[in-house]
């Protein structure tokens, strides 16, 4: 018989579920792989892939390492809890707003063409 898993968990259990899995998908997007993709290399289905990256806390934590494990090799849990993986501050970089300031006359004459 199946248990859903979220009827078992407090609702902290659950955001903490929730909060791993946007790391991780965090982490795919930052390392530019496709979920199908670490699906294949983890060696699960598509449909548990999404499990993984929903927060679904029925999924076993053997797949939630191999999915790891395949989006960044060599990572482990902890250094992903962390978040100092140098993909996702690059990501986290190009994705704030950059000022940009007024040009002055001359930068604007050397522009003018």
């Amino acid at each position: 018989m199946r248990v859903d898993q979220q009827l078992a968990l407090s609702s902290k259990q659950i955001n903490e579920s929730t909060s791993l899995a946007e790391q991780l998908v965090n982490l795919r997007l930052a390392r530019r792989v496709r979920q199908s993709e670490a699906a294949i290399r983890a060696g699960l289905s598509r449909t548990t892939a999404q499990r993984i990256e929903k927060g679904d806390p029925g999924v076993a934590i053997g797949a939630l390492l191999r999915y790891l494990d395949a989006i960044a090799p060599g990572m482990t849990l902890l250094q992903l809890l962390n978040g100092n993986d140098p993909s996702i501050v690059a990501m986290e970089r190009r994705s704030r707003p950059q000022r940009v300031r007024v040009l002055n006359t001359s930068e604007m004459k050397a522009l003018d063409f």
